[in-house]
């Protein structure tokens, strides 16, 4: 597959021909960018693939929904509706996209909306909801809207600065994009990763003059959803595990650490579950000979999934910053807000 897409590498040059000169174009006011008044915090990459955005959003709701009236805007990534929407009890996650309807079930003191437009959606939502602040979810290379500050997130498995561009590679622009950032965090990383790795990969990054982060994945001591229970219970039950996520590896890992005996069932990111693929995922938990069994997931599928299956649980999921870097970041993020409100 690798060597397929090297052959690929024309195609790579001509589509970063193209993507340098649309951000030139923005740089230079060529093309339009909308500023607002209040904080616009842009969470994204520059890759394809899970890098930790809906994490990274979710930590950034708590530390700032008790201080700030907090909005998030999304596009709804596989909604199959358009325009703006302000989200209500009664949206599905095929209306307004698994990760938007997530913040909504989970966080009741923010506001939610999704728009393909993004100037559109931030216009309304200061119509409708007047908040002091909004978290734009995956939208670095959305450059119309210029935002305040950016974090820019790149995964320690997976750093933009070892990959190349589409379609050799994963970066959806040139490496060079980093410099538009306001800090990079490196996600996903070990949560015992050494202070000396660190300070190697501070190094490998110093060309683009940005304060790093670490941060890894944090498991919740609990199973949510129709069961629940201690996670250290996981073990003594026959789990069938579905993800329809980008990466379903560090939960596969997690499992087998736990020494959990599970089968999974792999869908790909953002996956519809069709009646047909549910009339499946029943089948293959029938066939669970066991009294002490469930069917787990990760919490976006969970969210796609509830209503449609029965005995179904999944494990909530949290950004952890490494080595106390968070009382860094959140002072920045505070600072922040408070020099532009």
């Amino acid at each position: 597959m690798k060597k397929i897409r090297f052959l690929l590498f024309p195609f790579t040059l001509i589509y970063d021909l193209v993507t340098r000169i649309r951000n030139l174009f923005f740089d230079f006011g060529i093309f339009k960018q909308t500023s607002f008044k209040i904080p616009v915090i842009v969470v994204g990459n520059l890759s394809v693939g899970g890098t930790g955005k809906t994490p990274q959003i979710e930590y950034l709701i708590r530390l700032l929904q008790n201080d700030f009236k907090t909005s998030v805007l999304s596009r709804g990534y596989k909604r199959k509706t358009k325009g703006f929407i302000l989200l209500n009890n009664t949206h599905t996650a095929t209306e307004v996209g698994d990760e938007p309807l997530q913040y909504f079930k989970k966080f009741n003191k923010i506001s939610v909306a999704v728009d393909e437009d993004r100037v559109h959606g931030v216009k309304q939502l200061l119509a409708q909801k007047k908040p002091d602040v909004v978290l734009l979810d995956d939208a670095y290379q959305h450059r119309k809207v210029k935002g305040s500050f950016y974090i820019l997130l790149t995964k320690y498995q997976d750093l933009f600065i070892d990959d190349f561009l589409l379609p050799t590679g994963n970066l959806r622009e040139n490496r060079a994009g980093a410099n538009r950032s306001t800090v990079i965090l490196i996600t996903k990383c070990p949560l015992d990763l050494a202070v000396k790795e660190q300070q190697i990969i501070r190094k490998r990054f110093a060309q683009f003059n940005k304060q790093i982060f670490f941060t890894g994945i944090s498991y919740g001591t609990l199973v949510l959803g129709d069961k629940e229970f201690a996670v250290n219970e996981l073990e003594s039950y026959n789990v069938l595990l579905v993800t329809g996520i980008a990466n379903p590896k560090p939960l596969v890992n997690y499992l087998d650490g736990l020494q959990v005996n599970f089968k999974h069932l792999v869908y790909s990111d953002h996956h519809h579950f069709s009646e047909t693929d549910i009339l499946a995922i029943q089948n293959q938990f029938q066939e669970i000979k066991s009294s002490k069994k469930i069917i787990l997931t990760t919490e976006k599928d969970y969210v796609r999934l509830k209503g449609s299956i029965e005995n179904l649980s999944y494990l909530p999921i949290k950004t952890s910053f490494l080595n106390d870097q968070s009382l860094i970041f959140n002072a920045l993020i505070d600072a922040h807000l408070k020099e532009n409100n």
